[in-house]
């Protein structure tokens, strides 16, 4: 079927409906005889008499009514399902795909996340957790949570987190009888809890700085996982030094549970980012979820996950 047909047959079915050329073309926006040319145009390439004309009326034949109830029908339908469309593209609704950090997803995405959702019912969020730098454009998310240093220059990158810094930490029980690292080669001395991260192809190596001087370095220790939280649970039991960022543990700080070391060594670097291409066209979704997410100093932050 052609668009040309496609579209007489919609001028038919107000013409059917309407009774009248001259309201139908008044809807349609067209002249009464322009509207009755293309009706002639249509019986003769279906080949019947659709309607019947007279000086004062026009009524549908019995294959226009025909035509009428079955193509009506559909043409309902399909104006139906454009309003449902026109709503989406208006309104907050949808499904927006993210991906991030364990650690982000827990401390600061979930705690917006579940209040701007609460006022929206209408906007579905999937979320997978993953350690990993994803390519959200070849996994087909529409944004990912990252820290702002690690996100490719090609993406629009907001911030939703203050500035951070990593801390090295343990209980006060397994400082008593230890010297404390006053410099970062000095955790050669200690037990470390490590990490073990995809991004980093392996053991994450503790990144410190001071004065402009920048130093890795790989600590050994009894104890190795790949979940952020499980660095967090061994450093509370006693068994080492943890590195770990300091909104992650405030509250552990604050009560004396854990103490920080090597201060000095920790400057703050940029915090999480939502990130996305820079040439995707955001849906009213998508664009209320970063509103929602986008960090404004002074009004307060979500409390981390202790």
């Amino acid at each position: 079927m052609s668009r040309q047909d496609l579209a007489d047959m919609s001028a038919f079915v107000t013409v059917a409906r309407e009774r009248s050329f001259t309201r139908a073309a008044a809807q349609l926006g067209i002249t009464p005889s322009a509207l009755s040319h293309s009706m002639r145009n249509l019986e003769e390439r279906l080949g019947v008499r659709l309607l019947n004309r007279t000086t004062r009326s026009v009524t549908p034949t019995e294959a226009g009514e025909r035509m009428l109830q079955s193509v009506g029908f559909h043409l309902d339908e399909i104006e139906t399902h454009v309003a449902a469309l026109n709503d989406l593209r208006d309104r907050p609704a949808g499904t927006v795909r993210i991906t991030a950090d364990e650690l982000s997803l827990r401390t600061v995405l979930w705690p917006r996340l579940r209040k701007v959702l609460a006022d929206h019912p209408d906007i579905k969020v999937e979320i997978e957790a993953d350690n990993r730098l994803v390519d959200i454009v070849a996994e087909k998310f529409d944004a990912g949570v990252r820290f702002g240093d690690s996100i490719d220059k090609d993406m629009i990158a907001v911030p939703i987190s203050p500035e951070m810094r990593m801390l090295a930490v343990a209980t006060p029980g397994y400082f008593a009888g230890r010297r404390r690292p006053r410099t970062p080669q000095e955790l050669g001395e200690h037990r470390c809890i490590n990490i073990r991260l995809p991004t980093y192809g392996g053991l994450y190596a503790w990144e410190f700085e001071r004065n402009g001087r920048a130093q890795r370095v790989r600590v050994d220790g009894q104890l190795t996982f790949n979940g952020i939280f499980q660095v967090q649970e061994a450093a509370l039991a006693g068994f080492g030094i943890a590195y770990l960022l300091e909104s992650q543990i405030r509250n552990h700080l604050d009560s004396g549970e854990l103490e920080a070391v090597l201060e000095d060594w920790s400057p703050a670097f940029s915090g999480y980012h939502l990130y996305y291409p820079s040439r995707r066209q955001p849906t009213p979704a998508f664009a209320t979820l970063v509103e929602a997410l986008r960090y404004r100093p002074g009004l307060g932050e979500a409390s981390a996950t202790g």
